[in-house]
C-alpha cells in the first residue's frame, strides 16, 4: 500500500500534506477542503485512513450537510445512530453528542459494535468546544494485537465475544423512544439483541488482525466461564490502551477527525465540568466482522 507523506510525489499530486503522528498510527492531513475535494484527493484520503487508522483535518468550515456529502464520497452513510434521536435540528444521518443532553463518550469503545454490521468509518466534527479539556484519544487495535505475546494471540484467535448495547441504550430505547429506534440496515431498529463478533478481527482491506473487543459494548467472551472472560478481557483492555498504542487529539475549532472503526477504539475525556461541548458524528456502513478462523 502506498503511504502518502508530505514529501511523496502522490501527496504533491493531490495537494495533500500528510504528517504522521507516530510510526504507524495517526496522521494530520493539510491542504484539503472537505467541501471541495476532487476524486483523486478522496481516494488519497481513503487510502491514508486504512494506513494510519485515524486522520485529523484542521481548518474545515463545513456544515452538517457538507459533512454528510463528504461521507457519501467515502462510502454509504448510515443513520446517525440505531437508537438515539438527535432531534429535528440536525439531519437524520448525524449523531449529535451534546454534553447538555448526556452526550458523553467517556469509556473506551468502538462505535456501534452491538449490531451485526458495525460501521466501517466514523467522521467527527467539532461544533461547540469547551475552553479547556474535552480531548479524544484513539487506540490502535491492530498494533495492540501484534504486540501481544504469541501465546496470548493463539489463545484469543478462535474466541468470540458478545456485544450488548442494552447497558448503554436499553432504557433510552424503551422509555424515551417507546421501543422504536431509527431505520438501520433498511429496518426500524426495535430490539437491542446481543450479537457475537470475533475477539480478533481481520481487516477486510489491509488483512491485518486487530482486537475487536471494547469496554463500552462487549459484555463477555462466549464459551468460557465468567471469571475466565473477565480475566481475558481485563488483559486485553489494559494492553489495548497502553500509551504506545494510543494517540490523543486536542480539539480546535474547525477540526474534523476520521477513523477506521474496524481497527480502533476511542475515548472522549469528560474533564470540562459544566462547560458546553457538542460534536457531530456520521458513520459509514460496514460489514460483518470476520475472525482468523474464517480467513483462508
Amino acid at each position: 500500500m502506498t503511504v502518502l507523506t508530505e514529501h511523496s510525489d502522490d501527496a504533491r499530486a493531490t495537494n495533500l500534506r500528510i504528517t504522521p503522528l507516530g510510526p504507524s498510527f495517526g496522521a494530520e492531513v493539510h491542504g484539503v477542503d472537505l467541501g471541495n475535494l476532487d476524486d483523486q484527493q478522496v481516494a488519497a484520503v481513503r487510502a491514508a485512513l486504512v494506513t494510519y487508522k485515524v486522520l485529523f483535518l484542521p481548518g474545515q468550515d463545513i456544515s452538517d450537510h457538507a459533512q454528510i456529502d463528504f461521507g457519501r464520497r467515502l462510502g454509504e452513510v448510515t443513520a446517525g445512530h440505531p437508537v438515539h434521536d438527535s432531534g429535528a435540528a440536525v439531519p437524520d444521518e448525524v449523531y449529535s453528542l451534546d454534553s447538555q443532553d448526556n452526550g458523553f463518550a467517556d469509556v473506551w469503545h468502538t462505535d456501534v459494535t452491538f449490531v451485526q454490521r458495525p460501521p466501517a468509518i466514523s467522521i467527527l466534527r467539532a461544533v461547540v468546544l469547551p475552553p479547556h479539556g474535552g480531548d479524544t484519544s484513539w487506540a490502535d487495535s491492530q498494533l495492540a494485537y501484534e504486540s501481544l505475546s504469541p501465546g496470548v494471540r493463539a489463545l484469543i484467535d478462535p474466541l468470540t465475544a458478545v456485544h450488548d448495547g442494552s447497558r448503554e441504550f436499553g432504557y433510552y430505547l424503551a422509555q424515551q423512544r417507546g421501543g422504536r429506534g431509527n431505520i438501520w440496515e433498511g429496518e426500524v431498529f426495535t430490539d437491542l439483541v446481543p450479537v457475537e463478533h470475533p475477539v480478533v478481527r481481520v481487516h477486510p482491506e489491509s488483512g491485518r488482525k486487530g482486537l475487536f473487543v471494547n469496554p463500552g459494548f462487549t459484555s463477555h467472551i462466549a464459551g468460557v466461564s465468567e471469571h475466565e472472560s473477565r480475566g481475558i478481557l481485563d488483559i486485553l483492555y489494559a494492553h489495548l490502551t497502553k500509551p504506545e498504542h494510543t494517540v490523543r487529539h486536542r480539539w480546535q475549532p474547525g477540526d474534523v477527525a476520521l477513523w477506521d472503526n474496524r481497527g480502533t477504539s476511542h475515548y472522549a475525556n469528560r474533564d470540562y465540568g459544566d462547560q458546553h461541548r457538542v460534536m457531530h458524528r456520521i458513520t459509514l456502513r460496514g460489514d460483518a466482522p470476520v475472525g482468523p478462523a474464517a480467513t483462508p
